[in-house]
């Protein structure tokens, strides 16, 4: 007679490991990695990714916002922080992730807005030296980690993507009245770089935006 041995569930733990098979060379391999580590793509991992497509979602979200409630002028005057979340994938993912996310993002923006006309590339193009300037100047030029390259390359970032190329995008519909925007960008800069100084600042963010160099 079989005799049946019942665990109770509440008894039973799982803990993620690694699986190892035996390949006919005698070695070892991974049959899986956990997902937090697996390799995708130029993102490096699943969790560089899943936060990327957060921070994309972020700047769409606040640049609707601003675009509804801090509008002045007929668009001349208009304060938003859509730059924050391409700053910290430029400065903490590198400058390839941050020209891809303020791309995606100004494009998706353009999608979700009720304009007819083409989209205007050359915007679409400062938002990407936004992320593609502050990734270059935080791997390249500031050397240190921490603060010092969070305010560098935001303020570089800034000085190409919003303060040159953007008022030459928008020269066309505002003349040279969009000179006007550079004062405020760099209010909006200073802004900014405080709240990512302040972010910085927690260790659960800086544990977040830093796997990505535990990856290499």
């Amino acid at each position: 007679m079989r005799s049946v041995f019942c665990i109770p569930l509440h008894t039973v733990k799982v803990y993620p490991s690694f699986c190892l098979c035996h390949m006919s060379n005698g070695k070892k391999e991974d049959f899986f990695m956990p997902n937090s580590k697996r390799k995708v793509g130029l993102f490096g991992s699943i969790r560089v990714l899943a936060f990327s497509s957060l921070l994309c979602a972020m700047s769409v979200v606040i640049g609707i916002f601003c675009k509804t409630y801090l509008n002045f002028g007929t668009g001349l005057f208009r304060i938003t922080f859509e730059n924050l979340p391409i700053l910290i994938a430029g400065i903490f993912y590198g400058p390839v992730i941050g020209a891809v996310l303020g791309a995606a993002t100004d494009l998706i923006s353009y999608l979700l807005s009720p304009q007819t006309y083409p989209p205007n590339l050359i915007v679409t193009a400062g938002a990407m030296a936004v992320g593609a300037v502050a990734g270059l100047s935080s791997c390249f030029l500031v050397k240190n980690t921490g603060y010092k390259k969070i305010i560098v390359s935001s303020l570089l970032a800034h000085a190409v993507g919003s303060m040159i190329i953007k008022p030459i995008g928008l020269f066309q519909f505002y003349g040279y009245a969009v000179l006007f925007r550079i004062p405020l960008y760099v209010v909006i800069a200073a802004f900014e770089i405080l709240v990512l100084c302040l972010l910085y600042k927690n260790k659960n963010f800086r544990k977040i935006v830093e796997v990505r160099h535990d990856l290499h």
